[in-house]
């Protein structure tokens, strides 16, 4: 057992996260998204939302401090902005916008694809992993 490591982050999980080097991305899926079809590495963490798993991704990952390579959204098209990204937005200054079709290329570049069960419409993330 370790002690402070989110329960949700599965050993499979931590071990990618480790491995990733400044720059590397990852996507969080929602229920919707194609991971399984885009992803170089999938972790399923089926049951679970898109915020909790960003929480704790959080607690042992630093973002990019790029305004442009911290948490990208896939974008709507239109003006509708979803709720949950206002609840992204709280754990970065700023959320950037990536066209559907270049989230789902960016996506296949990814290092990992976390899937979960979020419910709600356009809950996509990309990370970029920074520096400690």
């Amino acid at each position: 057992m370790l002690i402070g490591i989110p329960k949700i982050l599965s050993p499979d999980l931590l071990k990618i996260l480790c491995e990733m080097g400044h720059g590397d991305t990852l996507v969080i899926a929602d229920g919707n998204f194609p991971a399984a079809s885009c992803a170089k590495r999938l972790v399923r963490l089926d049951g679970h939302g898109a915020i909790e798993v960003l929480k704790a991704i959080m607690e042992v990952m630093p973002l990019d401090e790029a305004p442009d390579k911290r948490i990208g959204v896939m974008s709507t098209g239109n003006d509708f902005v979803p709720e949950i990204w206002k609840r992204f937005e709280s754990y970065a200054d700023g959320l950037y916008e990536v066209e559907r079709f270049a989230f789902y290329e960016k996506a296949k570049d990814a290092y990992c694809i976390i899937a979960t069960s979020e419910s709600a419409l356009f809950a996509n993330a990309i990370l970029t992993k920074g520096v400690i």
